[in-house]
């Protein structure tokens, strides 16, 4: 039986757990084996930068940090369920990627 192997990112984890619960209503309703969401590190991306523009006065910083989180979900795949997950309504910001296994 192949497998589908899906990878979920974005910077809004409600948005991104929604998703995951959407997929997990999707193998109960069609009995498919599923395995996750697995959440995998969170990337940190982070910038400092100077308060002030032109340089001179206190030297006083603003941090600015946007994480990225992730999640992975292996799906045992026949064709309805695979029809079902292509459906799975994505919101705006989510970045989601299947590879098919074998």
């Amino acid at each position: 039986m192949s497998k589908a192997r899906i990878k979920l990112a974005s910077i809004d984890i409600s948005k991104l757990n929604a998703v995951c619960e959407y997929i997990k209503d999707i193998s109960d309703k069609t009995g498919v084996e599923l395995r996750g969401p697995i959440p995998l590190p969170t990337k940190r991306l982070k910038i400092t930068t100077r308060k002030s523009p032109c340089g001179n006065g206190k030297a006083s910083w603003e941090r600015y940090e946007m994480r990225v989180h992730k999640r992975l979900i292996d799906l045992g795949i026949d064709e309805r369920a695979l029809h079902q997950v292509m459906r799975v309504p994505i919101p705006e910001g989510l970045n989601i990627e299947i590879e098919l296994i074998d």
